[in-house]
């Protein structure tokens, strides 16, 4: 009996254990059946919380892609989409580490250098399907190669070009190559038509890479600049090519912002200057008629 006695408490004990244990799950399944989170998620459940961080995320891009230049703070992020400041300062800080966010000034966040390049790579598309016309009208006229650019920073990008039907073409660039802004006649005419603060950047930045282009110097390119602007027209040879001779003039948007440029280039021999008059003024002419209304 004594020894009956003493095993009892050992029999309960286990009994008691055994007890709370099933206390413990009853109790877990109570919380996944309310809506709970408990310390291991469900695959499911899972799978929504990543589903409503992305739209949260998503969310939050819209705002600050809406917000343009300027940029939204912290707090008028908060206010557009709904969400907590907590949640916002996260989010913020995986899309600035990623590059689709970036931070301007002390408290403003703007799109990052990942979104901009994909817009400036549709925004050249659009502008290349837009020229190519006006290229092939162009190159019609005067039977050379005829090419378009667009601006990136203090250089030039080739996004167009049209080979013409005279036996000598003169294919100074292929589309893709990039160059100091003002170097080619393009170029020139786009970085003549930019504000004067504009321009003095693009020469400063462009200064050391000059010489490589036929001895050009900062002084002779704002001599160019300005008798771009008194001629409506840009004119440059033996610079960026030996030899060769280009025409250019600058492609506005609608609002009168320079957006791209257009060229012809040719052999020195083949560019007497009523020759660059004429090619000047097919170039008025196809703008006028095919971009009315700017690019």
């Amino acid at each position: 009996m004594a020894a009956h006695c003493e095993n009892a408490p050992a029999t309960h004990k286990f009994l008691d254990m055994s007890t709370s244990t099933t206390n413990r799950k009853v109790h877990q399944v109570d919380v996944l059946r309310s809506g709970g989170t408990p310390s291991a998620l469900s695959p499911e459940r899972t799978e929504e919380a990543s589903t409503r961080t992305l739209q949260r995320g998503l969310r939050l891009l819209d705002a600050i892609l809406d917000s343009g230049r300027d940029g939204q703070r912290v707090v008028d992020l908060c206010h557009a989409t709904g969400l907590e400041r907590a949640t916002v300062h996260r989010l913020l800080a995986t899309l600035v580490e990623c590059g689709y966010v970036a931070v301007h000034g002390r408290f403003r966040y703007v799109t990052g250098p990942r979104l901009a390049e994909r817009a400036h790579h549709v925004e050249h598309s659009n502008f290349a399907a837009r020229l190519q016309p006006v290229l092939a009208r162009v190159s019609a006229a005067c039977g050379d190669a005829a090419f378009a650019i667009v601006r990136e920073g203090p250089t030039s990008h080739c996004i167009a070009r049209h080979v013409g039907t005279h036996p000598v073409q003169i294919l100074v660039i292929q589309i893709g190559t990039r160059q100091p802004l003002g170097v080619g006649a393009a170029g020139l005419a786009l970085l003549a038509a930019l504000p004067d603060e504009d321009v003095d950047a693009a020469i400063a930045a462009n200064a050391p890479d000059f010489v490589r282009y036929g001895n050009m110097n900062p002084d002779r390119m704002k001599i160019l600049v300005r008798s771009t602007r008194e001629r409506g027209w840009s004119v440059i040879g033996n610079h960026a090519t030996r030899g060769v001779l280009a025409v250019g003039m600058a492609v506005l948007s609608r609002e009168g912002t320079p957006q791209a440029a257009i060229s012809v280039a040719s052999t020195m021999e083949r560019m007497p200057r009523d020759r660059q008059q004429l090619i000047a003024r097919a170039m008025r002419d196809a703008l006028a008629t095919l971009l009315p209304d700017g690019l």
